[in-house]
């Protein structure tokens, strides 16, 4: 992950928490917001293939990837409006997926495990 995520999140929740709150709304607001991010993306694969024949191929990969990006920065932000700990609960949930995924060998132990 980025070394730059979570100061750069830990500053937009601070900010949107300044300017819209914490209420239980606002929470609600920023996890749709993630919905909408990832609406957007599939929006750009439609228009990168080309699935729609009135508009034709009006995206490119690099389109599709901006917009993950997007969802990736959303969720992180909204994580904020869930937890105290927002990197260490992705990190946790980074590493059950893997272990589901590979065998306990190939998982890369997080820093001060090894």
């Amino acid at each position: 992950m980025s070394a730059v995520l979570w100061p750069v999140t830990v500053r937009i929740a601070a900010a949107l928490d300044t300017a819209s709150g914490t209420s239980e709304h606002e929470a609600a607001m920023r996890l749709m917001k993630v919905t909408e991010e990832a609406g957007e993306a599939s929006a750009a694969y439609i228009g990168m293939t080309g699935q729609n024949p009135r508009k034709g191929t009006t995206h490119t990969p690099a389109d599709v990837a901006d917009e993950l990006c997007d969802v990736i920065i959303a969720a992180a932000v909204a994580l904020h409006s869930f937890t105290t700990a927002p990197a260490a609960v992705l990190d946790a949930k980074l590493h059950a997926v893997a272990r589901r995924l590979t065998s306990p060998s190939e998982i890369p132990l997080p820093q001060g495990e090894q």
